[in-house]
């Protein structure tokens, strides 16, 4: 039995089953896209461990950040004010979209959808939440009642958060409407529409709530024309757009945020993974206007705002800045798309590439064009033991994800596009054959 091996074996042994893990690999260190396990095996992490790490593992002034900050605390609590908290307030409000000014701290993703759903709730006094089809807002209760990317997720949790409402997500490929992008119309709008005169008046809607670039449920990026339509009638019903930015955010799809590929204006941003470069940290990003009415018993968190997370995500955002990486991943991301398309072109297995910067996704499909779940598992596997590490999304589990770090270098891009091409031939050809 390997060192490997033995590691899992131990965490299987007392870590319970939802602490779900992609593959029986371990880690012993890490720097920038590369991890070795304990074993030595090397990989390049092409999941950028879930798109937390826009910077890659252990970047030096990311260590050396939180290094200077634990020599002096290690938290504040909510009874002390910390200079690493406000600076990490003051240095994410300064690259939100316009007007989005004040937030809440929160550790996770999950936690920042909840205070977004308090938020809403509470200023606009209006219960009502619609989400889409196929978003991933987290397992909370209030987060999963939002989540519909698979049931499995919401499987015994019943009776979840009430007045809660979903509409369909403009997943083009796979059209719930059997039409094409072309063909739509915007008929993922109109069903909004259809739900206000048959199921909920909009004058007690409190928000909608959507990922402007779906991740789990099967990487699709929403239409621009779709987000400038929920901005109308958000506009039109006094109705709060909350955009969950989790994934999509600092920087991950060559912009600050997704929604500003669109020009669109939300009203609440919730961000969190990348934020802090893997230690624990969420928030929930309004105007200061809208903030100024969530008065101060209505929503706390002991551990939000942790001063050393808080020094880690003040050096994530300058390095971000500092190294230009927004540029470089949308350089990354057109050779990506460029190189994926070429491979599409030329293999029938794959219906579509998309994304936008370092947020790719490629979806299998079988000689009918239906899902290929099993081709797509397939594939991750055999990337893995190539030294590859890939991950899966979609209902059916045949989308890949390529999420690499924002400043990957050009020889790993090359490594492991060759990767993924080699590993796909081989498995489509032993399947003709």
């Amino acid at each position: 039995m390997t060192e490997d091996d033995r590691l899992v074996q131990r965490a299987l042994a007392v870590i319970a089953p939802p602490a779900h893990h992609y593959y029986p690999i371990t880690i012993a260190h890490g720097r920038g896209t590369e991890v070795v396990s304990k074993d030595g095996r090397r990989f390049l992490d092409f999941s950028s461990g879930l798109a937390v790490l826009n910077l890659g593992h252990n970047h030096p002034k990311v260590i050396e950040a939180v290094t200077s900050q634990v020599g002096h605390y290690l938290h504040g609590g909510g009874i002390y004010y910390s200079e690493a908290t406000v600076a990490a307030a003051e240095e994410l409000t300064s690259v939100t979209p316009h007007g989005l000014d004040m937030l809440f701290f929160g550790n996770s993703g999950a936690e920042a959808v909840e205070g977004a759903l308090k938020l809403t709730r509470y200023t606009s006094g209006r219960q009502t939440i619609i989400a889409c089809t196929g978003g991933f807002h987290g397992r909370t209760m209030g987060a999963l009642s939002l989540t519909s990317s698979s049931s499995a997720y919401r499987r015994r949790y019943h009776p979840l958060l009430p007045s809660v409402y979903h509409v369909s997500y403009p997943a083009c490929f796979i059209c719930s409407c059997g039409m094409n992008a072309e063909a739509c119309g915007g008929k993922c709008l109109e069903e909004i529409d259809r739900l206000f005169q048959r199921q909920v008046p909009p004058e007690e809607v409190a928000a909608i709530i959507i990922e402007p670039f779906l991740g789990e449920g099967g990487y699709y990026p929403a239409p621009r024309t779709y987000l400038k339509g929920l901005r109308k009638i958000c506009d039109q019903y006094g109705i709060l757009l909350v955009f969950d930015e989790v994934q999509s955010g600092i920087g991950r799809t060559g912009k600050w945020f997704c929604c500003e590929h669109a020009g669109v204006q939300p009203d609440i941003i919730v961000t969190a993974k990348a934020v802090a470069s893997g230690l624990p940290l969420g928030a929930v990003v309004a105007s200061r206007e809208l903030m100024s009415k969530w008065d101060s018993p209505s929503h706390g968190s002991t551990f939000g705002g942790n001063p050393v997370s808080c020094a880690a995500a003040v050096a994530t955002l300058q390095v971000i800045k500092e190294e230009g990486l927004l540029e470089a991943a949308r350089v990354t991301g057109a050779r990506m798309m460029s190189y994926l398309q070429e491979v599409a072109m030329h293999n029938p297995s794959v219906g579509e590439v998309r994304g936008m910067g370092c947020m790719v996704g490629v979806e299998f499909v079988d000689e009918v064009g239906a899902a290929d779940g099993r081709l797509c598992q397939n594939l991750i596997d055999e990337c893995l033991a190539k030294g590859l590490i890939l991950i899966g999304c979609g209902l059916k589990r045949n989308v890949v994800r390529l999420i690499p770090p924002l400043n990957v270098s050009d020889a790993e891009l090359k490594e492991a596009l060759g990767i993924f091409s080699d590993a796909l031939v081989e498995l489509t050809s032993k399947r003709k054959g």
